[in-house]
């Protein structure tokens, strides 16, 4: 058991990482590369798949390098991915066709409106657990077919492929032998419907999408396939696949229903285990499915805030006031409070619980006293209030109050945005010690599957504490900078509708 490892490759939305992880989910070694990010017009956003795959296929081999192993000591390889992702390609050429349309493009917003005009939410909303969104896959595929040239008559051909990045991800380690993709990235497409686990044949039609197109559906944690590429000389299982917020509450072990977690990325995700139950939302917020193990579906609710770590990559990339991000901290705390300055990231419309696509950024409360520090510190608070206003969304419709948070992600480093996140929901933030819960739980769908954790119990014990932040804040103080925080909100919506 010492010689073997997993292998799992975190495909993420600015970076391709790499872990090696031993038996006692400790990680052995991890590479990582940034890719680029195309902005061809506001609100549009693409990658560059060919690159994805090159930069997530060298990140695989160096961790592996690093470790000093070879294929042979590699068990399985689990993937886990930026969900929602559009990447369609050419079935002769094995190549895409547009570049791939991220999650976070807002170009089908208008489309969305449309949809929604025209009575289709409830449909959408009963079949998929989502609202109509930009966000998710069916209008971002739809577009592709309808802006470039000959890819409709290709699609009604079958001479194309669609797939989120996962699916991308086992074609290219199989040179194009499976097309496959897992259950939680297909419950983020709009098209697949998570009561009969099948593709939905009404909404393709309404999307007028070719079944043809579509992968292979399989579960969480089976062997999928083995690698066929020349990157390891052995022929190693792909058996863990989970898109990267599902992976996350997985690598969390919140196993029981009302367990859930926030991820704090380039966008900020809360999901909750419900269970075999699929609880539709009173409070906007999306059903989802969590896994499905040894034929067992489980389900969460989920909200996502679109941008959350991103805003301070803008604070340092864009407005350029911060030179690294782990500067943030000291500087929000170097400020006794934010001196009336809201900031309110909506640099990509708002998600739960407002599903505002027409929403924009505000930084509202400025005055000649106010200082970078104080733009940092509210723009750290910002991230706050958005998980807290998903957090109390997702309390009414379970009907109780959470007792503690489990939370990851690169910012969760940032013991201010703990310590003010726990202020904010009055209740416990827990903070576990291998912070890359991400790869940790495509690690464990991977290994469960092949047999080199027995089950799931075995790996429950190796979930850690780092560190518990308890509220300090009272109630009534934390409730009037909830009542500010909503008015910047009402300043941001609806903006870019206002043309």
């Amino acid at each position: 058991m010492s010689k073997k490892y997993i292998l799992s490759l975190d495909q993420g939305t600015t970076s391709s990482r790499a872990l090696i992880f031993d038996h006692s989910g400790r990680i052995i070694s991890m590479a990582q590369k940034d890719f680029t990010q195309f902005f061809p017009q506001p609100g549009w956003v693409e990658h560059d798949a060919n690159e994805i795959w090159s930069t997530q296929s060298s990140v695989a081999a160096e961790a592996v390098a690093k470790a000093n192993l070879s294929g042979d000591n590699i068990e399985a390889i689990g993937i886990t991915n930026q969900r929602e992702t559009v990447v369609v390609w050419d079935v002769d050429t094995q190549q895409p066709i547009h570049k791939a349309i991220v999650w976070q493009d807002r170009r089908t917003s208008s489309y969305c409106e449309t949809l929604k005009q025209a009575g289709h939410e409830s449909m959408i909303r009963d079949k998929t657990g989502l609202v109509i969104d930009a966000y998710f896959s069916a209008t971002k595929l739809k577009w592709i077919l309808d802006n470039v040239e000959g890819a409709r008559e290709k699609a009604n051909n079958g001479k194309l492929k669609f797939g989120t990045i996962d699916s991308w991800l086992i074609y290219k380690f199989t040179r194009g032998r499976v097309h496959a993709t897992d259950i939680t990235n297909a419950s983020r497409t709009m098209l697949f419907n998570i009561h009969t686990q099948s593709w939905d044949e009404e909404l393709l039609s309404l999307f007028d999408i070719p079944a043809e197109m579509l992968p292979e559906v399989k579960q969480s944690s089976e062997i999928i396939t083995t690698t066929a590429t020349t990157l390891f000389s052995s022929k190693i299982p792909i058996s863990g696949v989970a898109g990267d917020q599902q992976a996350a509450l997985f690598g969390q072990m919140c196993l029981e229903p009302g367990m859930g977690k926030t991820t704090y990325g380039t966008g900020c995700f809360l999901v909750m285990n419900t269970g075999n139950e699929a609880i539709q939302s009173e409070n906007n917020l999306l059903t989802t499915i969590a896994w499905k193990i040894d034929g067992k579906v489980s389900y969460a609710l989920e909200g996502s805030v679109f941008i959350g770590g991103a805003a301070i990559q803008w604070l340092r990339d864009g407005l350029r006031i911060i030179h690294e991000a782990v500067a943030t901290e000291a500087l929000a705390t170097s400020v006794d409070d934010n001196d009336g300055v809201y900031f309110v990231p909506a640099l990509t419309g708002l998600g739960a619980p407002y599903w505002d696509q027409f929403a924009r950024g505000a930084i509202v409360g400025l005055t000649r006293g106010t200082k970078a520090a104080h733009i940092v510190r509210a723009a750290l608070e910002g991230i706050g209030f958005q998980v807290a206003d998903v957090i109390h969304a997702m309390e009414q419709d379970m009907g109780s109050k959470s007792k503690e948070l489990r939370v990851d992600g690169g910012a969760v480093a940032n013991n201010f945005l703990m310590q003010f996140q726990s202020d904010l929901l009055q209740s416990d933030v827990v903070r576990p010690k291998v912070l890359e819960t991400t790869a940790l739980g495509a690690a464990y769908l991977a290994g469960l599957a092949t047999g080199y954790w027995k089950n799931i119990d075995e790996i429950k014990s190796q979930w850690q504490l780092d560190r518990k932040f308890s509220p300090q804040l009272s109630a009534d103080e934390v409730g009037d900078m909830m009542d500010r925080w909503h008015d910047a909100v009402g300043r941001s919506r609806n903006w870019a509708s206002k043309k």
